[in-house]
């Protein structure tokens, strides 16, 4: 007994129907149904007539889940299989069969210039090769917009380390 008291507490950590929960669930639901039976004999409500066919209905719909997702997992499984498989005949069908040689890229800046087909609907003025913007590293002056009669074609000066140095000191200091 608790051993299957300890297999339903990790089933339900366990995604997916696990076997210890639909024991679970199925002797729940017919010590329910036999509880409403004496009820129904003991009182002759119809309100537990009612309530043992809703009650059927849930056991029955719950079960039906269950099988349905177990279905769906093994065809998972099997699709995984198959992928699988196929896979693992085509590796060895392609390292028999060839042997490719990977070519070193080379690293100068001509070869970050490759040619591309310009769309078809783009103007004949566009060039049809991609070049380097600029280079990593440098710094590059920026329009100030911190304040709107500033930012009218003047350039900042402060690259943005400096600021950062400033931010970084600032906290030392409030630090200390």
């Amino acid at each position: 007994m608790a051993s299957f008291l300890h297999g339903l507490w990790e089933s339900i950590f366990t995604p997916g129907p696990t076997p210890t929960l639909l024991v679970a669930t199925n002797v729940t639901f017919a010590a329910l149904q036999v509880i409403l039976a004496l009820l129904l004999l003991a009182t002759w409500s119809i309100h537990f007539m009612v309530l043992s066919v809703l009650c059927g209905g849930l056991w029955a719909a719950i079960n039906w889940f269950a099988r349905e997702l177990k279905e769906h997992q093994r065809q998972d499984e099997e699709k995984k299989r198959r992928a699988l498989a196929s896979r693992t005949a085509a590796v060895t069908l392609s390292s028999d069969d060839s042997e490719t040689e990977v070519e070193a890229a080379p690293k100068s800046t001509a070869s970050l210039r490759r040619s591309v087909p310009a769309p078809a609907s783009a103007p004949a003025a566009t060039s049809s090769e991609v070049e380097p913007t600029e280079a990593h590293g440098e710094l590059k002056h920026r329009a100030v917009e911190e304040s709107p009669r500033l930012s009218q074609g003047q350039k900042s000066c402060v690259s943005t380390e400096d600021e950062w140095e400033k931010v970084s000191e600032a906290e030392n200091e409030k630090e200390k």
